[in-house]
C-alpha cells in the first residue's frame, strides 16, 4: 500500500489518535516561529493540527501528499493566511530560497526517504532561515530493539521508528541545530530548530 492511499485511510481517525497526544508540543514548537512576517513552508500539514498553533503574521503554505488530509486542514485555517498544495515533501514544487521558515512535524518519520525531504528543506529555505522538528527518532547507536523489528511492518502503513537525526543532519550542510529538547515518550521524540547559514 503506498502512502498516499493509506493516509487517505487514516484521514477520518488521524485526529483522534493524533491531537490530545502531540497539542502542547506543536504549541511550544511553533511558538518559536519569528515575530516579523515571512512565509512558512508546513511540509506534511496533514489534517492542519498545527494550524490553531499558528501566529496570524505570516503567510503559510502548507504541502502534504494527501488530498483528503489538506481538506480535513482547511477549515482549522480560519485565522491565518493558508494556501494548501498538493506534492510530494520529497520533492518540493518550489523555488530555490522561498520560504523564512519551514515547520516539519511528524514528516520526517513517515516519508520513505526523510533525508531527501531534509535536503529538500534545506534547498526552499532562504539564508537564516529557520526550520522547527518534531518528530520521533531514534539516536546514533541506540538498540531500540523493538522498534526496529516492527519498522519493517510499521512503516509500510503510516510511520517509520528507526529514522536517526543526526544521520539526516550530515546530509544538510547548511542548516546548523540550535536547539535540541525531548518533548514526548522519554525522548523518543524531539523538538529541534535549525538554521540556515
Amino acid at each position: 500500500m503506498s502512502l498516499k492511499h493509506s493516509y487517505t485511510l487514516i484521514a477520518p481517525f488521524y485526529d483522534a489518535a493524533i491531537a490530545r497526544a502531540t497539542h502542547a508540543a506543536r504549541a511550544r514548537s511553533l511558538s518559536a516561529l519569528p515575530k516579523e512576517a515571512g512565509k512558512v513552508l508546513l511540509a506534511g500539514v496533514g489534517t492542519g493540527l498545527d494550524l490553531p498553533h499558528l501566529p496570524p503574521q505570516h503567510h503559510y503554505v502548507g504541502l502534504d501528499l494527501n488530498q483528503a488530509m489538506l481538506r480535513r486542514a482547511l477549515p482549522r485555517a480560519g485565522h491565518v493566511d493558508f494556501v494548501p498544495v498538493q506534492g510530494d515533501a520529497q520533492r518540493l514544487p518550489f523555488a530555490d530560497a522561498s520560504f523564512d521558515s519551514a515547520v516539519l512535524h511528524l514528516i520526517l518519520a513517515v516519508v520513505p526517504q526523510p533525508a531527501h525531504c531534509f535536503a529538500e528543506i534545506e534547498r526552499v529555505l532562504k539564508p537564516g532561515g529557520q526550520v522547527l522538528v518534531f518528530d520521533k527518532f531514534l539516536r546514533r547507536g541506540q538498540p531500540a530493539i523493538l522498534r526496529r523489528l516492527i519498522n519493517p511492518l510499521v512503516s509500510r502503513v503510516a510511520t517509520r521508528l528507526d529514522v536517526v537525526f543526526e544521520d539526516l543532519l550530515s546530509e544538510a550542510p547548511s542548516l546548523a541545530l540550535e536547539h535540541d529538547q525531548p518533548a514526548l515518550a522519554g525522548g523518543w521524540f524531539r523538538m529541534i530548530r535549525l538554521r540556515k547559514l
